[in-house]
């Protein structure tokens, strides 16, 4: 018989650095589940990625165990990383920090596909375009 699910949570945690400490104490502590395991399983399998960003859907079940699916950086934490930047424009229209040529592009897109929702490589760079548009970075064309 599959399990029965209480609740699902999702969290932006930093490669290989989870501990018990918000956000995830706050978010796993009411659920009843044992965070020190979800820590060191998530630091486990994400000491290859250490320092950055990911998204982790954590699924709890009623029994309080857990499943969690690793996804994809941010496309904004790809665009940082790819211009060797800290942040984006604090004015988007008015101040551009960036320009991405379409090999970069290309590169985010592909990385980022399986979390996209886009049928093929052109329309998962159009995606990833028009975040860097609203991060005030350029995307050649």
């Amino acid at each position: 018989m599959a399990k029965q699910v209480k609740t699902k949570v999702k969290l932006q945690i930093i490669g290989g650095q989870a501990n018990p400490a918000p956000p995830v104490g706050t978010a796993l502590g009411p659920h009843g589940v044992d965070m020190n395991a979800f820590c060191q399983a998530f630091n486990e399998q994400t000491k290859d990625k250490m320092g950055t960003v990911l998204p982790v859907l954590i699924t709890i079940y009623e029994d309080r165990t857990l499943d969690f699916i690793i996804k994809e950086p941010p496309a904004a934490e790809l665009i940082k990383k790819a211009l060797g930047i800290q942040k984006g424009s604090s004015s988007v229209k008015a101040e551009k920090v960036g320009k991405l040529s379409q090999a970069q592009l290309e590169e985010i897109a592909k990385a980022k596909m399986p979390d996209l929702n886009a049928n093929d490589i052109e329309q998962a760079k159009k995606v990833i375009a028009g975040t860097a548009r609203s991060m005030g970075i350029e995307a050649e064309k």
